[in-house]
């Protein structure tokens, strides 16, 4: 029988007090059948014990957070974000994840060259797709908020990263739909529209924006329901662009990481069949 929840998929950073192990375990005690991961609870238990873990519990890997910092201007920090990259290809394709998710980096420091920013993570890109391709890896380009453009992602719309993403084969490099990121876009009907015609939805992860925004924007993502984004809407939007793939829930927030993880489950998948998919 159907719970709803075959979508749901637990995004790690949402119980962020869980260990990977408590996390899995989490997720099989709410009924969840995908986690999306992150790279250093990964590496705090280890690659191989991660992969058991997770394939004991019968869960997909929606995501694996995360690839990008692609801007540095100095060479030899370029070359070591490429390393770091490939390191997470790697582990990407050990926990067959669904895609690699690709926060790109913010302005180099000291610099106003945002053009030479985004030109640099076209070229990381480049650099990385053959990686990619060989290890049967997604790359998933991550539009972020403006508010976010100097320090976290250069990339602030969804046009942005299909240009970038367009010269490649879509099963090697896709873009995330991620509501908190995307919902002011005046652009977001067609940009979905545009990546649907291109298979090019690898993820969609939905959170909250909420104000008054906190002191510190980095934990500013809310519970579904507790701001102003139609989720409802955002979902229709990328079914009728023919994702049917996991749908993650990201939460960075202090209240909800300092709340009791397993409520925090309860309160996310109740929120997720009233406000997501109903």
């Amino acid at each position: 029988m159907s719970t709803g929840l075959e979508r749901l998929s637990l995004n790690q950073k949402t119980t962020n007090s869980w260990s990977l192990p408590e996390a899995v375990n989490g997720c099989v005690r709410a009924g969840l059948h995908s986690i999306g991961v992150w790279r250093e609870p990964l590496a705090d238990i280890g690659l191989g014990r991660a992969k058991a873990l997770i394939d004991a519990a019968g869960l997909r890997v929606s995501s694996l957070c995360r690839g990008g910092f692609l801007t540095a201007a100095d060479d030899v920090a370029f070359e070591a974000a490429l390393a770091e990259n490939t390191r997470a290809i790697e582990e990407a394709a050990t926990l067959e994840a669904d895609c690699l998710v690709m926060v790109v980096g913010g302005l180099p420091d000291g610099s106003r060259n945002l053009p030479a920013a985004r030109a640099r993570v076209s070229e990381g890109i480049e650099r990385l797709v053959p990686v990619a391709a060989k290890r049967g890896v997604r790359l998933a380009l991550e539009p972020m908020h403006p508010i976010f453009t100097a320090d976290r992602g250069v990339l602030a719309t969804l046009g942005e990263a299909l240009d970038i993403a367009e010269p490649y084969p879509a099963e090697h490099v896709g873009v995330v739909v991620d509501s908190f990121h995307v919902w002011w876009d005046p652009q977001l009907e067609e940009q979905v529209a545009r990546a649907g015609r291109a298979n090019r939805i690898a993820s969609f992860q939905v959170c909250d924006w909420i104000t008054p925004l906190p002191a510190d924007s980095l934990l500013s993502r809310g519970m579904m329901g507790d701001g102003h984004i139609d989720f409802r809407y955002h979902h229709e939007l990328v079914t009728a662009a023919g994702y049917t793939g996991d749908i993650e829930v990201e939460i960075f927030n202090a209240d909800i990481w300092a709340a009791d993880p397993a409520a925090v489950l309860e309160t996310m998948k109740r929120r997720y069949l009233d406000l997501v998919v109903a």
